[in-house]
Parts: structure tokens; C-alpha cells; sequence
């Protein structure tokens, strides 16, 4: 059994001496089958919900209940909740109370804040055994704008030991929100964030890149621009451009030529239309943006390209506006065997984020 062990444990680090890419991995799309949505449950004392932590219990609870509600036949996933210890989950077991719970996990895995798209696994699939891998991008808050970030550093190599796969280390600061792939070798992401002297100051464009293309398994970069006003990630991908197919994307416009946001958003959308893949062009459907929200005077990054696609559902984020309804008919257009739910979150867009922000997806293998 000792010989076995010491054989497996050669044969990974070998393994992890080359590229996920040159290994066969990729980063599948987010409509592929997942086996797992991950959470990291909110803390009562973090710093994403000041004054409000009670009132956005609603959206999460909201979120679970249709993350976990599996018709009979359908294709169902588990749900994985990080949380720091035995009173943590006891907080988020009241929160969940009268919902079916044989679906979900909890880890104790502490976290500084909630959102698992960005601290969480990035994780990678390929044909052969071991058929799933987790990379583990540096990550520091965001560039730095709200320590400690010291516990969701370290999630993705806790979850890669949970679940006893491969972790590699890019030895790159990255978010899994500043990126969007369609699973068949093109990545969409946006230079304001990724090229972020406040991410990684000592690389190139051409490095990043290349690094990209080796641990995520992709050919492809599309490169956007500036994101929305109050985004406080600078401008993460998905609160701006989302693929909804190998070649068909949707992205956010803005119709009032004085807002803000309206020329950073049709310089995203003329770079989309004339971007070509494997030398087809995109097809590209327009969403509008949400009216401006601002509390405190502050403004919230409010966006309906924060939606997040689970095997039966598309979780929309809805805002109490004119537009809410008529966006999640054009997505259930788009998503015609899913249903498209919209969730309230105006509570939850004071934490600078929504459902997408929040969740991180298990592929299955």
C-alpha cells in the first residue's frame, strides 16, 4: 500500500510539472453538465453587507431553494457550501430552514467574504484519469482594495484537497468573474481589470495571455474594454459580456447617450461585432442595463449579465426595474430547456455584486 501511494503521489507530481493545457484540460463552458455549485456562505462580520446582512438573506435563500429544486428526470446538482465552523452552519441552516437540504454539503472551509466566483476553484476538465483539476490563481482582494484576504486565498487548494484532485498554481492574480469562456478554446475578458497594474504589475499583456492559454486550455482571447460604473473590480467580464454559445455572446448596452456608461459600453459592443471566431463572426444579442442605482452615493455595479446558469435554470438578477421582466424573456429565448428565475437582488447589489459573483461551478466528468 506504501509503494502504491509513494507511485501515485510520483506520477501527480510529474503531472504538475506540465500545463493543465498539455495535459488535456480545459475550462468547460458554464452550460456544460455541472456536478456541484459552490457557495462561500456569508459572515455576519465580513465587510460586503454593511448594515444590511439580514435583508439580503432573502436572495440567498432564494438562490438555494432554485438551485436545489430538481424536477423529477431533470438533471439535477448538488450544492457545496463553504463555511467557517459549526455556528456558521447553524447560521445558514436557519436561513435555509423548510428547504429540502439532501442536495447539500457544507465544508468547513472559512472564507474572509462571499463571493465564490472570484476566490473560489477555477475548475478543468479533460478525457482521461484524473478527469478533473482545480487551477489556484493568486488572489489579493481585488488588487489589494479590501484586506484580509488571507482564508479566501487558500479555497481552491482546500477544495482540491476535499475533493482529492490536481491543483496548479499559475502564479497569477486572477478573479473567476474578470473571465467568461465558451468552453471550445475562446475566453472573453476585459483590459481594465486584467491588465490592472493592481493585479499583476510585473506581467505583459503577451504573458497574461500565455497564461491563460496554459491553464485554462483556450486559443482564443477576446479583449474588452472598460466595465460599468461602481464596479469596484475594475471592470469584471461578467457584469459586462457573457457567452450564451460557442459563437453567440450576449453584453450589456446602455441607451442614454449622458449616463455614464454609455460610451465605454458601445466601444465593448463594436469590439464584439467585429470579433471573429475560428473565422465565423459572433452573434451578439444586446441586454439592457438596470437604471442607475445609488445608496449612500455610492454607485451600485447593478447588471443583468451577472446571471448564472445552473443545469435546469438561469438565475437572473432583478432589480425592481421596467426592464427586469422583458430581459428575462429575451434570456429564456436563449435558454430554451432551462428556466429563466429572476431573484431580487436589491438588496444584495449593496455587497457590489449578485448571483454570478456568488457561485462557482463544478463541472461533471
Amino acid at each position: 500500500m506504501r509503494n502504491c501511494s509513494r507511485t501515485i503521489s510520483m506520477l501527480l507530481s510529474r503531472m504538475l510539472e506540465r500545463t493543465p493545457s498539455e495535459l488535456g484540460y480545459r475550462m468547460p463552458a458554464e452550460w456544460e453538465r455541472h456536478e456541484a455549485t459552490w457557495l462561500s456562505w456569508p459572515r455576519r462580520e465580513g465587510i460586503s453587507f454593511p448594515d444590511s446582512f439580514d435583508p439580503v438573506m432573502p436572495a440567498l435563500r432564494a438562490m438555494v431553494a432554485a438551485l436545489i429544486d430538481c424536477p423529477s428526470g431533470s438533471n439535477c446538482e448538488r450544492l457545496c457550501i463553504n463555511v467557517c465552523n459549526g455556528a456558521h452552519e447553524a447560521e445558514a441552516m436557519e436561513v435555509l430552514r423548510g428547504l429540502d437540504h439532501s442536495r447539500i454539503t457544507f465544508h468547513r472551509i472559512p472564507t474572509n467574504e462571499p463571493w465564490c466566483r472570484d476566490h473560489g476553484p477555477i475548475f478543468l476538465t479533460r478525457k482521461k484519469q484524473p478527469r478533473l483539476a482545480i487551477v489556484d490563481w493568486d488572489y489579493n482582494g481585488w488588487g489589494g482594495k479590501y484586506p484580509p484576504w488571507d482564508l479566501d486565498e487558500v479555497v481552491p487548494t482546500r477544495v482540491g484537497e476535499i475533493l482529492d484532485v490536481p491543483v496548479f498554481y499559475p502564479h497569477m492574480i486572477l478573479e473567476g468573474g474578470s473571465i467568461d469562456v465558451n468552453g471550445a478554446g475562446t475566453l472573453l475578458t476585459s483590459e481594465s481589470c486584467l491588465l490592472n497594474k493592481n493585479r499583476n504589475p510585473t506581467l505583459s499583456r503577451e504573458q497574461i495571455e500565455q497564461r491563460l492559454r496554459d491553464y485554462l486550455g483556450v486559443r482564443e482571447i477576446l479583449w474588452l474594454g472598460d466595465g460599468i460604473e461602481g464596479d469596484d473590480t475594475d471592470g469584471h467580464i461578467d457584469d459586462l459580456t457573457r457567452f450564451v454559445g460557442e459563437r453567440r455572446v450576449v453584453t450589456v448596452v446602455e441607451e442614454k447617450r449622458d449616463n455614464p456608461n454609455y460610451h465605454a459600453l458601445q466601444e465593448n459592443l463594436a469590439r464584439l461585432r467585429a470579433t471573429k471566431i475560428a473565422g465565423q463572426s459572433l452573434k451578439v444579442f444586446e441586454l439592457p442595463m438596470p437604471r442607475r442605482i445609488v445608496r449612500d452615493n455610492l454607485v451600485l455595479p447593478a447588471s443583468y449579465a451577472n446571471f448564472y446558469i445552473a443545469n435546469n435554470c438561469v438565475l437572473l438578477p432583478t432589480f425592481a426595474d421596467p426592464m427586469d421582466e422583458p430581459v428575462r424573456e429575451r434570456l429564456q429565448k436563449l435558454f430554451p430547456d432551462r428556466k429563466v428565475i429572476g431573484i431580487d437582488c436589491t438588496e444584495l447589489i449593496w455587497g457590489l455584486g449578485t448571483l454570478h459573483c456568488l457561485t462557482q461551478q463544478q463541472p461533471g466528468v
